[in-house]
């Protein structure tokens, strides 16, 4: 089996030869980073009305985690075009966090169409490096379809443990390896080094669930499933939250 993945992978990797060369001459990041918003505005329209219901599940208790002035203080790492805005409850102070500058515009225009929330300031930071963020400072902190790309799960966890205030909450949704053995598995291994250049650093096969599960919460609850999505690579979702 790994020897099949082994040459399926190289097969694939030289159909995808003019995207690896121009990785090698360092020009594919720059494209890629000024494409892929308009790609993500797309995408997370369909992604968001395949997953509506399990996002309105997720999101429906931030309210209890808002500080003693009844405000409740979020910050969205890689934020993206703002695709969760409408998940919030109204008055919701957010902050946004995203490492590529080019999402900018499009978040001007989600909260131009979600005017019950509180917008506070866009920062261009990496979240393993939130240093414009004070310690204890927010009530949750919510990251969807991230950690699948982020270069140091464990190093972003500690960043917004660091962040949140003693009691304050981690939201999370993200996709995930398949179970061992399945199909789906054998193809997400067999692409992710294509999937990775192509969609911005993106990982098809990370355990994410493992590394929350490592992380020093006082309190995580954690869901799999099989989102009801159309690509079929992706489908397999985590989602829940941690208590700091």
């Amino acid at each position: 089996m790994a020897l099949t993945i082994l040459i399926l992978r190289l097969a694939v990797c030289i159909l995808a030869s003019p995207v690896f060369l121009l990785n090698f001459l360092g020009l594919w990041n720059r494209i890629c980073k000024k494409c892929f918003p308009y790609f993500l505005r797309r995408f997370t329209v369909t992604y968001n009305e395949q997953m509506a219901s399990k996002k309105r599940e997720l999101f429906s208790n931030l309210q209890e985690f808002a500080g003693p002035s009844g405000k409740l203080s979020l910050l969205e790492v890689g934020c993206g075009t703002g695709a969760n805005f409408k998940f919030y409850p109204p008055g919701c102070r957010v902050t946004c966090i995203d490492p590529n500058p080019n999402f900018e515009k499009f978040l001007i225009n989600s909260i131009a169409e979600n005017r019950h929330l509180q917008f506070e300031r866009f920062v261009v930071a990496a979240g393993e490096n939130m240093h414009q963020v004070a310690d204890g400072s927010v009530d949750v902190v919510v990251c969807t379809l991230v950690l699948c790309s982020v270069k140091n799960q464990e190093q972003i966890l500690r960043e917004v443990c660091r962040v949140l205030r003693p009691g304050g909450a981690f939201y999370f949704m993200e996709h995930v390896a398949d179970e061992p053995s399945t199909w789906n598995s054998f193809w997400q291994q067999v692409l992710d080094p294509v999937w990775f250049l192509v969609f911005d650093g993106c990982n098809l096969t990370r355990e994410s669930w493992k590394t929350l599960e490592r992380a020093s919460f006082s309190k995580l609850k954690l869901q799999h499933i099989q989102a009801p999505l159309s690509w079929e690579l992706v489908r397999p979702h985590i989602y829940g939250y941690a208590v700091k």
